[in-house]
């Protein structure tokens, strides 16, 4: 199977003050206090208003790993994600925050 080709840009990774911000923005929300499930939604916004300002490329790996994460976060209403979907919305964002390098 070949792999399909990268939708980010062939000019590789995103520079300059606003992809250094976005990354940073990301970054920092991982850290921040709080239910890491709120953590990973308000991280995903942001990423997804740098990718749609231009600040920050799209890759086939993010891409996959924002669907992966919006798996790990899925729930029916009322209901309070767990310390499994907690756990792996952790462990998926801090990849994600590596694969910003190449956004």
């Amino acid at each position: 199977m070949t792999a399909a080709p990268a939708t980010g840009s062939s000019s590789g990774p995103s520079a300059g003050p606003a992809a250094d911000a976005a990354r940073a923005a990301f970054r920092a929300q991982l850290e921040a206090t709080g239910h890491a499930v709120d953590n990973a939604r308000a991280a995903v916004a942001g990423l997804d208003a740098a990718i749609a300002s231009g600040a920050l490329h799209r890759t086939d790996r993010l891409d996959q790993m924002r669907a992966d994460l919006m798996v790990a976060l899925e729930q029916d209403d009322g209901q309070r994600l767990g310390g499994k979907s907690a756990e792996a919305a952790r462990f998926i964002l801090r990849a994600m925050a590596r694969e910003l390098d190449n956004a």
